[in-house]
C-alpha cells in the first residue's frame, strides 16, 4: 500500500510533532549488559522493566524535517534489508519492511506478506483503533446510583485504573478515585437521614471471558494481565505502585467495589452485608461520578508501558462503540474492522487477542508498516498520541541504552522510535527513523522462530539494522 504523495510541509509538522518520547512496552524489556558474546542466553519470557504511574517528561526533540530531504536509493535499502533477513542467528522465518514516511513506497522487503506472531507491536492496532473511534476525545466514568432507597451500585464505566483513595488529577492511572466518589455519595445520602447502605457492582459492560482463552495459565498466575473487568484499582494490581506484572486480584470489579464500601464507611456511613452483583436501572438517580483520563490518555499509557490488561479493556471498549459485545471476540474483531476503514489490508490476518500476549495472533511486516503510515499521516492527527507515545531509541523506555539497547555508537540514537514485542523465540520492532538525510521511514521487523539461545541478540542485531537505516545518505 503507498499512501498517496504528501506536502514537504505537511510532513515536516509531522515529525515536528514527535518531539515527545515516553516510555512505552514495559512488557518487552531484555535487560541485561550489552554483550555479543556467543551464545546469547535466553531471558525469562516476561521480565520486568522500571514503571512510573506518570511517565516521564519527554527527553528529545527533532526538529522539523526539510520538505525535499532525498528518498533513499531502494537498491541500497533493500541491500541492507536481505543481509538482515539471510542471517541464519534469526532463524528461518523473519519479515521485514522500510517504507518511505512520506510516500509510502516500499524501499527494501523479505517476506513482506508473511503471516507472523506480532507479540506486543500488535498494540499499536488496539491503540489505533481506540484513537480512530467515536469515543476518544470521552472519559471513562465510574458512576454510583441510588436503588430501591438503600442501595448504592457502583457502575463501571471501563476504568480499571482507579485509585483507591483520592484521584491525582495529574496522572493516568490513579486520575479518578473512589475515596472521592464515596465522599459525594454520603453527601447526598446523609442528606435524607440515612446512615446504612447496601453496597452492590454493575460489571455488565463486558461479557464473554474476562482474560482471553489464548493466553497461558501461568502468564495469568505470573500477573502479567488481570482479568478485564468495567471497574478496577490500578489495573488489578494488589500492590500500591504500578507494574507490569505482580500479584492481581482475581475479581478485579469485585475487589474495587468492596474499596468503595470501605470508603462510604470512613465517610460515616454503615455497609450492611457483602457486595452483591447488580444491573442498575438506566433512570436510576446518581449520587456520583468520577472521570478517568480522556482515553487518548489512556492510549497513550498502555502504548507507553505496553500494559496488557489496559490493552485488552480498550479493544471491548472500541466493540461497545462500535455496536459489538463487550467480548474478547467482538474486540478483535472491532480492532481489524478500524485497521480496515483506514485503509490497511488484513488479508489474512488473525488476532487472538488485543493485546499480542495470547498465542495464535498472525499479522505480516507490511500490516505493520502500512498501519505506521497512517500513524504519520497528517490527515490523522488523532494517531497523534500514539506516534509519540513509541520509546526512543538508546534514550527511553525498552529502547533505553542502560537496558542494552540502541547502544552508542548506534546511529539511531535519538533518531528512531519503535514499539517492541517479545515472547519467547520472538522479536519484534516496529517504527520510523530519520535518515542521515533528514528523510522519514517506516519499518517493521519481525522473527518469530529465533533459535532458543539467540532471542537476547536478536534485539541487537534489529538494532544494528535500524541504526544503518539511520546512517544512510544518498550521498554514501
Amino acid at each position: 500500500m503507498e499512501w498517496g504523495l504528501r506536502s514537504g510541509a505537511a510532513i515536516t509538522a509531522v515529525v515536528a510533532m514527535f518531539g515527545g518520547y515516553l516510555v512505552a512496552d514495559a512488557y518487552d524489556v531484555v535487560p541485561g549488559m550489552l554483550t555479543m558474546a556467543d551464545p546469547w542466553p535466553e531471558p525469562s519470557p516476561f521480565p520486568t522493566a522500571p514503571g512510573a504511574v506518570d511517565g516521564p517528561a519527554p527527553v528529545a526533540l527533532l526538529e522539523g524535517l526539510p520538505g525535499d530531504a532525498p528518498v533513499p536509493n531502494s537498491v541500497e535499502i533493500q541491500r541492507l534489508v536481505s543481509d538482515l533477513a539471510g542471517d541464519k542467528r534469526l532463524g528461518s522465518r523473519l519479515g521485514v519492511v522500510v517504507a518511505d514516511g512520506e510516500s509510502g513506497e516500499v524501499l527494501g522487503s523479505s517476506s513482506p506478506d508473511k503471516l507472523m506472531t506480532p507479540a506486543s507491536t500488535q498494540k499499536l492496532f488496539t491503540g489505533v483503533a481506540a484513537l480512530s473511534s467515536s469515543i476518544a476525545s470521552t472519559t471513562l466514568e465510574t458512576k454510583a446510583v441510588l436503588v430501591d432507597d438503600n442501595t448504592v451500585v457502583l457502575v463501571g464505566g471501563g476504568d480499571m485504573m482507579l485509585s483507591a483513595g483520592k484521584g491525582n488529577p495529574n496522572a493516568v492511572n490513579g486520575r479518578a478515585g473512589l475515596a472521592d466518589l464515596a465522599q459525594q455519595v454520603a453527601s447526598k445520602i446523609k442528606v435524607t437521614g440515612a446512615t446504612e447502605v447496601r453496597v452492590a457492582l454493575d460489571d455488565t459492560l463486558f461479557t464473554g471471558d474476562d482474560i482471553a482463552p489464548t493466553v497461558a495459565s501461568p502468564d495469568i498466575a505470573a500477573g502479567y494481565i488481570a482479568p478485564v473487568s468495567s471497574v478496577g484499582i490500578n489495573v488489578g494490581l494488589l500492590s500500591d505502585g504500578y507494574s507490569d506484572n505482580g500479584p492481581r486480584a482475581s475479581a478485579p470489579g469485585k475487589y474495587a467495589a468492596e474499596a468503595f464500601s470501605a470508603a462510604l464507611e470512613d465517610q460515616g456511613l454503615k455497609t450492611a452485608g457483602a457486595v452483591v452483583d447488580a444491573t442498575a436501572p438506566d433512570d436510576a438517580r446518581v449520587l456520583g461520578q468520577v472521570s478517568s483520563a480522556p482515553l487518548a490518555e489512556v492510549v497513550e499509557f498502555a502504548m507507553q508501558y505496553s500494559d496488557n490488561t489496559i490493552t485488552e479493556v480498550l479493544g471491548r471498549l472500541v466493540a461497545v462503540d462500535a455496536g459489538l459485545p463487550g467480548s474478547n471476540d467482538g474486540a478483535t474483531q472491532a480492532v481489524i474492522a478500524s485497521a480496515k476503514r483506514l485503509g490497511v489490508d488484513m488479508t489474512g490476518a488473525r488476532l487472538r487477542d488485543c493485546s499480542g500476549l495470547g498465542d495464535g495472533s498472525y499479522l505480516s511486516a507490511q500490516q505493520l508498516v502500512d498501519l505506521l503510515g497512517v500513524m504519520v499521516d497528517p490527515a490523522h492527527p488523532e494517531l497523534r498520541s500514539e506516534a509519540v507515545g513509541m520509546p526512543i531509541a538508546g534514550l527511553s523506555g525498552t529502547l533505553d541504552s542502560s537496558l542494552g539497547r540502541f547502544a552508542r555508537p548506534n546511529a539511531a540514537e535519538g533518531l528512531a522510535r519503535a514499539k517492541t514485542g517479545s515472547l519467547p523465540r520472538v522479536r519484534a520492532l516496529s517504527g520510523t527513523v530519520v535518515t542521515a538525510d533528514e528523510r522519514l521511514l517506516v519499518f517493521t521487523v519481525l522473527a518469530d522462530s529465533i533459535p532458543a539461545d539467540r532471542s537476547v541478540g536478536a534485539t541487537w542485531i534489529f538494532d544494528s539494522f535500524v541504526g544503518d537505516l539511520a546512517a544512510y545518505s544518498t550521498q554514501g
